[in-house]
């Protein structure tokens, strides 16, 4: 009787735990969608923006990048170091020049006001994916100081 009891307990144990997790227990949360849905790349290099009326500004752009274009990135397309105060990003230097001729000679009201920046962001983005290949989801500013 002791060694059909030795075989037993261990399998009802065994059952019992597999009842228990199966259909008592409460299922794991989803995992929670991301808040920003690629990856983030920030231009290493500041811009510093002439404005009208004798004004400038100095800012930092970042952007996020779609998931094909992220995957593209962290496999390392580009084998040569890029110029000092570049990034890795394919054609860089065009966003770059995108960024400039789009706020050179702007309004500092423009970079001052959220709705203004809203819109260079939204003109930014349809410029970057008209004229490049970059495949861009949306536009940052991450810093911005207008004198």
């Amino acid at each position: 009787m002791k060694s059909k009891l030795k075989f037993i307990v261990p399998v009802l144990l065994l059952v019992l735990g597999g009842a228990y997790k199966f259909v008592l227990a409460k299922p794991s949360a989803p995992a929670p969608k991301p808040k920003v849905d690629g990856q983030v790349y920030v231009l290493p290099k500041e811009f510093l923006i002439n404005l009208n009326g004798g004004r400038f500004a100095k800012l930092s752009v970042g952007l996020v990048l779609d998931h094909s274009q992220a995957t593209a990135e962290a496999g390392g397309e580009a084998a040569a170091k890029p110029p000092e105060g570049f990034g890795t990003l394919p054609q860089e230097a065009v966003i770059r020049d995108l960024v400039t001729d789009t706020l050179t000679d702007g309004s500092a009201d423009n970079l001052v006001s959220e709705k203004g920046r809203e819109k260079l962001k939204s003109r930014l983005l349809l410029s970057i994916k008209k004229k490049t290949d970059v495949k861009v989801e949306e536009v940052l500013f991450t810093d911005v100081a207008v004198q």
